[in-house]
């Protein structure tokens, strides 16, 4: 068969064999592919994943392991913290945008108990510790943690804090390799396999196949350069991941994150998407973006961060990713962070998870005025930044920003300079529109027959904001729709 038709769909009435059969195929492996592949399993279908890798995971294996949950899960409520769904969504409508999907956020929060119950049956172990400290995430296997900046200005005025990164346990954790995202996909991977979900590796997608009436029937795809032809008698899942390693739409969509280290792996080359749309899939937030700051949270929050200008621009206790986002996007990727010798000393006393985020610092003066000279920053401007947040922190406050009292002291001398510009990566959030049953939507608003998706592929409950959770989050709970609705729909239509 030719290969000249790119993402173009190909008609199933030119196919003569079939290489592949399933009910509902899948296209990845990761943690929305195999939410996915057990929903569709124990509806009764034959279900088959291609993954273009040699073996399960994808990116959330690789991953720290959160999953944004809440609303009063057993473990919430075990470790002492109340929730409800209404105020998950409170913080959620008011963090993840602007322009999130409000039924799909309310949707994610009254479910969100039901999921949590549904990851333990299915295996997900969580350890009833909380971990409070400022970070990345965990140093140990503590199973709870603020990830979104809930409890930092200006949420902890908007919705009650509570902390909603459940972190599934782990044992000998090694980062980026057998972590709680390594420890979240095993028990589920185990699952599909006891369900009988068949799985075919090192094949990628090449583009959608379609019957007479328009309904996807399945895909083409290749392995080790040969193609072949993947019949799906219900539907097709798209679980494909991001397109943060796809230069041109990198380009097109997300031009923020040029130059920047994707925190993803290279398989995110946005495929899901494109052949979806070449089917007239409409797309959503495709501008939205992660953005990882490779910045010590201890370091941070005893400190103060500040721009180009010697100016404070966002309270140093939040959650380290907005931290990020605010300096790429609203900062033009400029940012120091000052602090001096007794708070660096205490943070660097510390246990963190990112050991190698401690760096000595760039610049050491004996006042303020030497060290903004030696940052080259406008006369002043640090000064009167220092003296503006000292003068407050005299009495534990900071009206300017909102950081907690617990953090805020006056910066003393000596001091130090951390040169932290450009210390940013980042992942897109932006991807196919879907509905709340996971379809993937035409331009029209109408559903794509037989056509699924969830996961990075898929716009979902994040629109600009993010919360450490949000991605393993709605890709799993939205991954599980998808199953369902392949399986359920595509019986419908047979």
């Amino acid at each position: 068969m030719s290969d000249t038709l790119g993402v173009r769909p190909q008609l199933a009435a030119e196919i003569g064999e079939w290489d592949f059969e399933a009910d509902v195929v899948i296209a990845g492996y990761g943690i929305a592919g195999v939410a996915a592949s057990i929903e569709a399993a124990e509806a009764g279908c034959d279900v088959l994943v291609l993954e273009r890798t040699g073996g399960w995971g994808g990116a959330a294996s690789q991953s720290g392991g959160f999953i944004y949950l809440g609303g009063g899960t057993a473990l919430q409520q075990a470790l002492g913290f109340e929730d409800t769904p209404e105020n998950m969504e409170k913080f959620m409508l008011a963090a993840l945008g602007p322009g999130v999907d409000a039924a799909k956020i309310h949707d994610y929060c009254q479910g969100s108990v039901e999921h949590f119950n549904w990851l333990v049956a299915n295996g997900v172990p969580f350890k009833e510790e909380f971990w409070g400290e400022p970070g990345w995430e965990p140093p140990h296997d503590e199973g709870l943690m603020y990830s979104g900046g809930e409890n930092a200005a200006p949420f902890n005025e908007i919705a009650t804090p509570a902390p909603r990164g459940h972190l599934p346990q782990m044992q000998n954790k090694r980062l980026g390799e057998q972590g709680g995202g390594y420890m979240l996909m095993k028990p589920l991977i185990e699952k599909a396999e006891k369900l009988g979900v068949r799985a075919e590796y090192d094949v990628r997608i090449q583009r959608l196949i379609v019957d007479e009436t328009g309904r996807v029937a399945g895909v083409v795809a290749k392995r080790y350069g040969t193609l072949m032809n993947v019949r799906a008698r219900r539907g097709v899942v798209l679980a494909t991941g991001s397109f943060a390693y796809e230069n041109k739409m990198i380009e097109s969509y997300a031009p923020r994150l040029i130059g920047r280290p994707a925190a993803a792996i290279e398989e995110h080359d946005g495929i899901g998407i494109r052949v979806a749309q070449a089917l007239g899939a409409e797309l959503a937030h495709m501008d939205a973006t992660e953005v990882a700051f490779f910045g010590d949270p201890q370091m941070m929050v005893r400190g103060i961060m500040v721009n180009g200008r010697g100016q404070r621009y966002i309270a140093e206790d939040t959650y380290p990713g907005r931290i990020g986002q605010a300096t790429l996007i609203q900062q033009d990727n400029q940012a120091y962070l000052i602090i001096d010798e007794q708070a660096l000393e205490t943070a660097l006393k510390t246990e963190t998870s990112s050991p190698y985020f401690r760096q000595p610092p760039t610049w050491a003066a004996e006042t303020v005025e030497e060290l903004e000279s030696d940052m080259g920053l406008p006369a002043g401007s640090l000064q009167s930044t220092v003296e503006v947040y000292n003068r407050h922190a005299e009495n534990g406050t900071d009206p300017l920003l909102g950081k907690k009292p617990e953090w805020v002291k006056p910066i003393g001398t000596p001091l130090a300079g951390f040169d932290m510009r450009g210390f940013t990566a980042g992942f897109t959030l932006g991807g196919l529109r879907t509905d709340l049953d996971s379809r993937v939507l035409h331009v029209t608003g109408d559903p794509i027959p037989g056509l699924y998706a969830a996961g990075r592929c898929t716009s979902g409950v994040c629109a600009g904001g993010y919360a450490s959770g949000s991605s393993l989050g709605d890709g799993s709970f939205f991954g599980r729709r998808a199953g369902r609705a392949a399986a359920t729909d595509g019986r419908a239509s047979n």
